[in-house]
């Protein structure tokens, strides 16, 4: 028996693969395991090689899984690209229609089943993905009547006949891999899970969900890949409390729109990936100057340009920092699990409007579209905090000459905030510098007394636990430092490295900006290395710890920019190879 296994389904694109991985997924969800997968799949509506992995186990786990137990194919490209992650004990199965052969050096085996021509005996091809469903569940050794609620589920809107036919393609299945294999194959049975049923979204869903909980009524958006699914699921779900969503004809608008709606007092949210956020920076800057709320969520993909829309990568730090021109205060929040996303996703609500700041929320693709398994959130935690803004405040009246103070002069540096319709509220709005009223002025002290205010604003930020620490050592041989999906694939090499005779502390930023180098510092001292991984080809989070904490030399990077995530045996050979290993282990073993 096992405590975990690796499956991935691979085709052509367009051909159900991923109809198939989540019809797989959600009966093992249901029968309580822990489960997160990674689609790898093209820029194209149809064709090209696609396939998703999916690690199923008892235990809870955050990260792609370094090998592979079964492989499903539905054509020999997917066994060329993928065999080499099949161990030697591994299984191959696939469509026999294309007589599929293994690879040379490939020693997993290969079982060809008739995926197609039973399909087509059953009235339709596109029934060969739960044919291979049913060979799946004969090599864990699960009853095909595993799959019914699932299937009924999704498929009986059609007819009970479709449910049906999907369960006999699938018992199919099931009894042809019997009939070659003679029943499960014994190294590769799970072990049962607590049955404990659990939440199975990607992180999109989760930032989706934390918006609607923390109050955002309204939605400005451009669709792109890999932030469409964030739009899409709220434009299925705001309506039902009373919100919309708008498609803008491009991010400019959007986030402009998003700007003007958040001034009139709902709460509003915009996202998009690296190329709209480009489009996006002026719009920035003036939510910083009119000191307007705005959240904005970047799903970062593989750039520049248009760059690898459908691949993993985490190059967009640097212009979230620094993208916009001149000086505004600013605040970049990076989850790193679908329940942190769910969290800070209301959280960059709550400090866009207590300092009146756009606040970008940083997520990469392997993060907003992996889909993993979610503990029951907690509704308890959820907190609205509008700061300043009290729409049914009585205000203390004015001259009929005066201007309400919206850009007053606070100690704090935020500003007492109204929105259009209160009485005695009336102030100006504009782009350019401006007085305590709003009125427009170039007057050199003034320009340096709103300057100074508006930097100030974030000098009280308190971000409860802005860092994630795994903190095991007072003094680590190696301090590993990473931001949003590589937590999962870090907290697997750590017992690997400290198997191997190191102390090894982990670090990973929630709070990218501002920067936490209060909460990070002490670490960083008390380390001997300090290696930190990112998904970008310059180093970009290393930067800007060098710049906060100074430029030294026990930090390294582990780099990768290929666009696909780290695996954990990644992290660990090269973290092992920056902590000069080799030397360590001698000194341990001595």
């Amino acid at each position: 028996m096992v405590d975990q296994l690796s499956w991935k389904v691979g085709g052509q694109q367009g051909e159900g693969i991923d109809s198939t991985g989540e019809v797989f997924s959600l009966a093992l969800n249901r029968s309580g395991y822990y489960l997160y997968t990674y689609r790898h799949f093209s820029s194209r509506i149809k064709g090209g090689h696609t396939n998703n992995k999916i690690r199923v186990s008892t235990k809870e786990i955050r990260s792609i899984s370094d090998d592979l137990d079964i492989l499903v194919a539905f054509d020999q490209e997917t066994i060329d690209v993928n065999h080499h992650e099949l161990h030697e004990k591994g299984i191959i199965i696939a469509d026999a229609k294309f007589n599929p052969t293994a690879p040379e050096g490939c020693k997993a085996t290969l079982y060809a089943i008739p995926f197609t021509e039973i399909a087509n005996e059953l009235g339709t091809s596109l029934m060969k993905n739960m044919v291979a469903i049913g060979s799946t569940s004969a090599i864990l050794g699960q009853s095909p009547e595993e799959y019914l609620e699932i299937i009924r589920d999704t498929y009986g809107r059609k007819g009970e006949k479709i449910v049906e036919k999907n369960m006999e393609a699938i018992k199919r299945g099931s009894d042809h891999f019997t009939e070659l294999a003679g029943g499960p194959i014994d190294h590769l049975q799970l072990e049962k899970a607590n049955g404990k049923r659990r939440m199975f979204m990607i992180g999109n869903d989760a930032i989706s969900m934390g918006f609607l909980a923390g109050g955002v009524r309204f939605m400005s958006a451009y669709p792109i890949t890999p932030a469409s699914e964030i739009m899409e699921y709220m434009t299925k779900h705001l309506p039902k409390v009373g919100g919309a969503v708008i498609q803008t004809e491009d991010e400019i608008a959007a986030a402009t729109m998003a700007i003007g709606a958040n001034y009139a007092g709902v709460r509003t949210i915009t996202s998009s990936a690296g190329p709209g956020l480009s489009l996006m920076m002026e719009a920035i800057g003036l939510s910083g100057m009119t000191e307007t709320p705005l959240v904005i969520v970047d799903t970062q993909r593989g750039g520049p340009s248009t760059g690898l829309p459908t691949k993993q990568e985490q190059s967009d730090l640097m212009a979230m920092v620094y993208g916009t021109h001149g000086e505004i205060p600013k605040v970049v929040l990076a989850p790193s699990t679908a329940e942190e996303a769910f969290y800070d996703a209301i959280e960059a609500l709550n400090i866009a409007e207590e300092y009146q700041c756009p606040v970008i929320l940083l997520s990469d693709l392997q993060l907003s579209l992996g889909k993993q398994t979610v503990e029951p959130l907690d509704y308890s935690k959820i907190e609205v905090r509008r700061g300043k803004l009290d729409p049914k405040a009585e205000l203390p009246e004015l001259d009929t000459k005066e201007y309400y103070k919206r850009y007053e002069l606070t100690e704090d540096g935020v500003s007492p905030r109204v929105i259009p319709g209160m009485k005695y509220g009336i102030h100006h709005v504009t782009g350019v510098e401006h007085d305590e009223t709003g009125k427009p002025s170039e007057v050199a002290v003034n320009r340096q007394k709103q300057m100074d205010k508006r930097l100030r604003k974030l000098e009280n930020l308190n971000l409860p636990n802005s860092v994630h620490k795994n903190v095991k050592h007072e003094e680590a041989d190696l301090l590993i430092v990473g931001f949003n999906s590589t937590r999962g694939g870090i907290e697997e090499a750590l017992p690997r490295l400290e198997a191997d005779g190191l102390k090894v502390n982990h670090a990973h930023i929630r709070l990218i900006h501002p920067f936490p180098t209060e909460e990070l510092k002490p670490l960083v001292e008390s380390a001997k290395k300090v290696v930190v991984i990112e998904n970008n080809a310059t180093g970009q989070l290393a930067k800007v710890i060098k710049t906060n904490l100074g430029d030294l030399d026990k930090i390294e990077s582990v780099l990768k920019y290929d666009g696909n995530p780290f695996l954990p045996s990644e992290i660990y050979n090269q973290s092992r190879s920056c902590s000069g290993w080799q030397h360590l282990k001698t000194f341990v073993t001595m």
